[in-house]
């Protein structure tokens, strides 16, 4: 019998586009009907924070390939500019995907589940109250509004931080030049905020709407041309020298610090936003046309799983389920008695790990 080569690059299936294959399968079920409606709306989630992951890692490391001058093809015969033409094809596919399943699909049937996604001009009269509130007590302080000029320099963005990117004219005295101005949101603050019951529903409101109907207060003696909220996610992968490495766990420490500052890859940023402010971003950030990837809602889909975990409804989610516990025979005393007589199959996660532990 003839010994087949397993060289040809038609016997395998590149591991990147492989990966947005089965990210897409995630998304199939939040599209799926079948599916209990906050479960579908956690899966977008998951698709979301996949692909963040994707590029944070995956094409980070391909970008640092072609970087160093590597262009050797791989086992599919690809070499990593044609994977990078493929996957530049295949995520913004993708992300319009996951944003045609929300908008087209989840927020509907949220809004006739009676799970309310609100703009400002949606509020009552005593949710405004709230949100008033609600940005002088916690989020006006933790803001620090930045303007970038000759003598300051475009703030540091952390890795996938929620920020609002501004275009600003001075009032007095008026000029017509622009200014980028930028506002990085704090982690603490949570990115979908529950507002007070209405007639028994469930109503929430984007953090980013809110600190973008307040930029005025905070950007006084300037006019808001326009303002659009984006995010940024950066090279977080690990890059560890072990043999120059005197002491391991001090490098993972210092390369998780850097993951925070690593090379920008990709830059999300509202559909609407204005070409000024995305030319800048993207000049600032060095990134080429096909990373920057416009978004039809809010930028940061995987936040819609605070949806799913702060809502109260279980007719929209799967039963929970009680893995069955370890009995012991009457015989004996504890677990290990048991196991000196006779082995013990466990099932998980249909039997509970507590026995093991």
């Amino acid at each position: 019998m003839a010994r087949k080569s397993l060289e040809k690059p038609a016997y395998y299936v590149n591991r990147e586009i492989s990966w947005l294959a089965f990210n897409d399968r995630v998304l199939e079920e939040a599209e799926d009907e079948r599916n209990p409606l906050l479960e579908r709306v956690k899966f977008l989630a998951i698709a979301a924070s996949n692909l963040d992951e994707f590029f944070e890692i995956q094409v980070a490391a391909l970008l640092q390939r072609i970087e160093e001058g590597n262009n050797d093809a791989g086992p599919d015969g690809l070499t990593p500019r044609q994977v990078l033409q493929n996957i530049s094809r295949e995520t913004h596919a993708s992300l319009d995907a996951q944003y045609r399943t929300w908008n087209k699909r989840l927020l509907p049937a949220l809004a006739a589940g009676g799970i309310r996604i609100l703009e400002l001009d949606d509020l009552s009269d005593s949710q405004k109250k709230f949100v008033e509130q609600y940005c002088a007590n916690e989020v006006d302080p933790l803001l620090t509004p930045v303007t970038v000029d000759p003598a300051h320099p475009f703030p540091r963005v952390i890795n996938k931080a929620l920020c609002v990117a501004f275009l600003l004219r001075r009032r007095r005295p008026r000029g017509s030049g622009t200014y980028i101005g930028v506002i990085t949101v704090p982690r603490v603050l949570p990115r979908l905020v529950r507002l007070p019951a209405s007639n028994g529903t469930d109503d929430y409101i984007f953090l980013a709407d809110i600190v973008l109907a307040h930029a005025e207060k905070m950007y006084r003696g300037f006019e808001i041309v326009s303002a659009a909220a984006f995010r940024l996610t950066r090279n977080s992968n690990l890059y560890l020298q072990e043999e120059e490495s005197r002491n391991l766990l001090e490098t993972v420490h210092s390369e998780l610090a850097n993951r925070r500052k690593g090379d920008a890859v990709r830059l999300e940023i509202q559909a609407d936003a204005a070409p000024e402010i995305v030319d800048r971003l993207r000049g600032t950030f060095e990134l080429d046309d096909w990373q920057v990837f416009h978004t039809d809602g809010p930028v940061n889909l995987s936040r819609v799983m605070n949806i799913y975990e702060q809502t109260n409804r279980a007719e929209y989610k799967y039963k929970s389920y009680v893995p069955k516990e370890l009995n012991l025979t009457g015989k004996s005393a504890d677990l290990f008695e048991e196991l000196r007589s006779h082995d013990v199959l466990l099932h998980h996660p249909f039997d509970s790990y507590d026995a093991v532990v």
